[in-house]
């Protein structure tokens, strides 16, 4: 064995070729504590030193499925367990819309566990007193050479066998590489422990002159100091005084158009359908009902809530009542609101809420269909069953 100062044994080679067949050879001789350093990627030299699939692929799996278990568990938990948010009618555990963040953070945790696992743990960094570090063996490699070294406590290691062994593959230049010198230093002495006095002084009344004094200084003020007035402030301004402005009489956001019968408990004849209810349309109405009517009237309207007692229990649409309602009255109650259910007039536009009213027509008419209803199926069954 060699002495306790001796590191490794180093080679230098001059072509990929060379570098690649010592290294093969170095396996072949049973050496299992060796290392290659080129200055480029060379192919093959994985299989060339004998080398097994990484780890590290185990270390980003692993993180990877524990972000994913963990942040969907997590949102279970603040949907469900804590807070009860109910988003667009969704249940609880909506797994659909947890998918999005569930992948991620998936992808972040794993991208972060294969990063801190390569550099922290295979590569055993920062490890900056590495014994090859400043060598002229390393300078070498890192231009235009290409390195192998045989590491000291390998089992096999004789100092004299191993030197001959690296001159037999071609090297043309061996050399000893030995531990570097520890040095250790004193951290606390009197001198240190005043600089960290003194900094700490001149950083805190740094910062305290920053943020007490400068910045209510001109021009440093003037994110302060504007002209506006904010909520509820008083202003001299207007002569009653208030810095909130009402909307003036009249006007019309920009895209909205107001709707005249809000408030009112029947709308009047003039307000009706203007849709066609073509199969674009039902469609649209369809997603929209699904969306926003659906949590309380079920998704066939039949007043069975869909998201059991999360919301109010609406009642049926499919009674006598409702389907003698005009068109307009099933609009005007969406817009409007009735009894506990709010207006819908923020979250579903003009079209939608009239395509609402179409598919809301296709189920009242599928539940309670006329003779001729019956017929018409049957007669279309027997022309499919012919075809």
């Amino acid at each position: 064995m060699a002495d306790n100062n001796l590191y490794c044994v180093s080679a230098l080679f001059d072509t990929p070729d060379k570098i690649i067949n010592a290294a093969r050879k170095t396996t072949e001789a049973g050496y299992k504590k060796f290392d290659v350093n080129t200055p480029y990627p060379v192919h093959g030299m994985d299989k060339a030193m004998g080398m097994g699939q990484s780890k590290i692929g185990y270390i980003t799996l692993f993180f990877g499925l524990s972000g994913a278990v963990f942040i969907f568990l997590f949102m279970w938990w603040t949907f469900a367990s804590n807070y009860n948010i109910v988003v667009g009618g969704k249940p609880f555990l909506s797994a659909p819309a947890f998918i999005p963040i569930t992948f991620e953070t998936t992808v972040l945790f794993a991208a972060i566990s294969t990063f801190v696992g390569m550099i922290a743990v295979f590569f055993k960094l920062p490890h900056n007193s590495h014994p090859l570090h400043d060598t002229e063996y390393m300078k070498a490699v890192s231009g235009d050479k290409f390195g192998l070294v045989i590491e000291a406590d390998d089992e096999q290691f004789e100092r004299n066998k191993v030197t001959e062994f690296l001159k037999s593959l071609g090297a043309f230049q061996v050399a000893d590489v030995y531990l570097p010198e520890k040095e250790t230093y004193k951290l606390f002495t009197s001198g240190f422990v005043i600089f960290l006095i003194i900094l700490a002084i001149v950083t805190s009344a740094a910062t305290y002159i920053t943020l007490n004094k400068l910045m209510y200084v001109v021009p440093f003020s003037w994110m302060e100091v504007q002209p506006k007035l904010n909520a509820q402030e008083e202003s001299d301004i207007f002569t009653d005084g208030k810095g909130m402005r009402p909307p003036v009489d009249g006007t019309v956001a920009r895209g909205e158009l107001p709707y005249p019968f809000y408030g009112q408990t029947n709308p009047p004849e003039v307000l009706s359908n203007p849709t066609v209810p073509t199969k674009k349309i039902l469609e649209l109405g369809k997603r929209k009902f699904l969306t926003f009517c659906s949590p309380c009237h079920g998704n066939f309207a039949q007043g069975e809530s869909r998201l059991n007692g999360q919301f109010p229990t609406g009642p049926t649409l499919v009674s006598g009542k409702i389907i003698n309602y005009p068109d307009g009255m099933i609009y005007h109650i969406i817009t409007n609101g009735q009894n506990v259910m709010p207006s819908y007039m923020h979250q579903i536009n003009r079209e939608e809420r009239w395509a609402i009213v179409d598919y809301v027509r296709v189920l009242q008419r599928a539940q309670n269909p006329s003779q001729s209803d019956i017929q018409e199926v049957k007669k279309e069954s027997s022309s499919n069953v012919t075809k």
